[in-house]
């Protein structure tokens, strides 16, 4: 009987011990809610930019003459439609869509709305961008802008975006950059001279931050534009802007034709 007792006795104990330890463990932590995209960015991309025009400046300083769409991958459908082009045209609002604004020789100032939405305005022009992240707004009617879908991209090394891996380690060393990708737009040109852009045409976006080594902070834009109607192939250039104080330099100039 003792043996019994014993062993009864020691049940007891290792009973009241575990139910101790149990008591004695916090209760497991709740998941924390997702990050809304303002507090996820990896990369800054506020304030006011300044365009650096440093490639292509006879198709971006001036208007360039009818017919004059080379390096464009243009199919004949393409450059019939560029061939309606007449200089009377030049200025229309056309030439400041979602394809080609930044292309433009333009400030740019950009700005959170919330937490969920990044805002980009042009000076020149005098155009206005949404991008939003996370589910995908109600679809609006076709406008110059269309409607932009948002993301950041953050690689764990070196990022794979189109056109980023030369820019200076910056992007890299800060973890990521904003990919945008914009349908639902009106027909546009790639360039002032009425280079066409239809509304089947995408927009996909890649916007880096990087330093330079004398402190300047730069934004490189990766623009590619897919359009089964007017290109043979997808069309791809970069834009470049350095950051400066904001306010100064501001110009608003509104498109239309003669301006």
């Amino acid at each position: 009987m003792s043996a019994v007792r014993s062993t009864l006795a020691l049940a007891v104990i290792a009973s009241a011990f575990a139910a101790r330890l149990a008591v004695a463990q916090p209760a497991p932590a709740r998941p924390a809610p997702p990050a809304s995209a303002r507090e996820a960015a990896p990369i800054d991309l506020t304030g006011q930019w300044v365009a650096i025009v440093n490639e292509d400046w006879r198709w971006r300083m001036v208007t360039p003459p009818k017919g004059d769409y080379a390096s464009v991958p243009l199919n004949d459908e393409g450059r019939r439609v560029a061939d309606l082009w007449d200089a009377s045209q030049d200025g229309r609002c056309e030439a400041y869509g979602a394809a080609a604004l930044l292309r433009m020789p333009t400030r740019l100032r950009i700005r959170w709305d919330g937490a969920e939405r990044l805002v980009l305005e042009t000076d020149a022009g005098r155009q206005v961008r949404n991008f939003d992240f996370g589910a995908p707004a109600t679809a609006s009617v076709r406008s110059l802008q269309g409607q932009s879908a948002a993301k950041w991209v953050t690689p764990p090394r070196n990022p794979g975006g189109p056109g980023l891996a030369g820019a200076g380690g910056g992007a890299a060393s800060r973890g990521g950059y904003l990919e945008v990708k914009t349908t639902n737009l009106t027909p546009g040109w790639l360039r002032r001279n009425g280079v066409p852009y239809s509304e089947d045409a995408v927009v996909t976006e890649y916007f880096a931050r990087f330093a330079a080594p004398n402190g300047d902070e730069w934004l490189m834009v990766t623009t590619l534009v897919d359009d089964p109607r007017y290109l043979t192939q997808r069309f791809i250039v970069s834009n470049h802007f350095r950051k400066e104080a904001e306010g100064g330099h501001w110009n608003p100039r509104a498109c239309g034709a003669g301006s």
